[in-house]
Order: structure tokens, then C-alpha cells, then sequence
């Protein structure tokens, strides 16, 4: 059962997400609040699997309170959900530690998969705003790129290329013929050695130095 605290500063925002996921058999609500303060106090109490974060609240702004969620429950995960698509709004939500990014139009359908998927360590960016990661991702790329690719040997490369295609630990064992056990150990590799602490931020890297193609 995936645990799913919701928070948005709109009324009927947060009573139309309750009563999507509420109608997931493997889905509970366990909490729904109205700023970013009471989201942290919210998870601190509740010890959700998933927050899903409004981001443009007043007062404590959703991406504050991804930040300091992140900090003070690291295996949290926050699946930003919110109207736009603006530039700052998906760069900020990912360098807060947002394990996603979706717009509040996504279909009930890519919701809850996307809830599933980011629980299971995949990545999920709404086509609305894909393209404009990408197009970021290119025009800061840099030519030092073998400074970061020579610091993994072949296998941790190729795993890092997976992880920036949203896959989880056990499809990359799959595809990989390697056992859950030895990805985990991979990936942790991957993360120190590019000094980052989750799949989204080694995903960023991936696309942004021409390592996920």
C-alpha cells in the first residue's frame, strides 16, 4: 500500500486528488494539508511514501518545503504537481530533490502510474515540460564530460544511461541479466562517485554531460 500525502493550497485541487487516489485499491490518503509548513509537519507525522507538491503556495513555497522535506526525511519522495511549466518552476523543483515533475491536468490514468513509478525510484517529467529539460540540458552542455565519464567504469555507465531513461533497479536488472542486489550496489556506486544522493539529480548529470544517450 503506497502511502500519499497530499498538498496543495487549493480546496478543490485537494479534494479532486483525494478522490482520484482513493479509488486506487492499492493507494491511501493519509493526510491532506494546504501549505508547505504543514506538509513538513505532516510528514514528519504521517511517514508518507510520497508527497505530491504544489509548488507555487504562499508563505513556505512548495519548493522550500521540498527542500527541507528531503533534508529532514530523505526516504520521502516528492512528486511535484502543479499548473506550470515555466522554466525556473521545473529547474528549482529538481534542485530541491523533486523525484518528478507533472502538471495538475495529467489524466487519472498517468497519475497513479506515475505514483507507482516514482515509489519504485523511476523518474516521471511531464511531456509538457520534457522538452524544455532537454533543451536546457543542451545548450549547458560541456565538453567536460570525460572528467565525469572516465570517474565510471563501462557497467556503471551503461546502469546511469538506464537510471536517465526512468527505469527502476529491477528493470535494469532485467535488462542487464544482473540480480536487484548487485544494481543496488551499482547505483550506489554511481551516486558517490557523482556525489549526488538520489536517480533524479544522476539523471540531470546523465543528460546534461551526453552520458544517457
Amino acid at each position: 500500500m503506497i502511502r500519499i500525502l497530499i498538498c496543495d493550497d487549493q480546496d478543490v485541487v485537494r479534494e479532486g486528488l483525494h478522490a482520484i487516489l482513493r479509488t486506487a485499491p492499492n493507494m491511501n490518503v493519509v493526510g491532506v494539508v494546504g501549505d508547505g509548513a504543514a506538509a513538513i509537519e505532516a510528514t514528519i507525522t504521517f511517514s508518507p511514501d510520497i508527497v505530491l507538491m504544489d509548488l507555487n503556495m504562499p508563505g513556505m513555497t512548495g519548493i522550500q518545503a521540498t527542500r527541507l522535506i528531503r533534508e529532514k526525511a530523505p526516504s520521502v519522495r516528492v512528486l511535484a504537481l502543479t499548473t506550470y511549466d515555466a522554466d525556473e518552476w521545473v529547474f528549482d523543483a529538481i534542485r530541491a530533490g523533486a523525484a518528478g515533475y507533472l502538471l495538475k491536468d495529467t489524466p487519472r490514468a498517468g497519475l497513479i502510474k506515475a505514483i507507482e513509478g516514482t515509489c519504485a525510484g523511476q523518474t516521471f517529467v511531464d511531456p509538457a515540460v520534457a522538452g524544455k529539460l532537454f533543451a536546457q540540458v543542451a545548450r549547458s552542455s560541456s565538453p567536460a564530460t570525460t572528467t565525469i565519464a572516465d570517474a565510471l567504469n563501462a557497467r556503471e555507465r551503461e546502469i546511469l544511461k538506464l537510471i536517465a531513461k526512468g527505469m527502476a533497479n529491477p528493470e535494469i536488472a532485467a535488462r542487464l541479466y544482473l540480480s536487484e542486489g548487485t544494481v543496488r550496489n551499482y547505483v550506489s556506486s554511481i551516486f558517490a562517485k557523482l556525489d549526488v544522493n538520489d536517480r533524479t539529480q544522476a539523471a540531470v548529470i546523465a543528460l546534461r554531460y551526453g552520458l544517457a544517450e
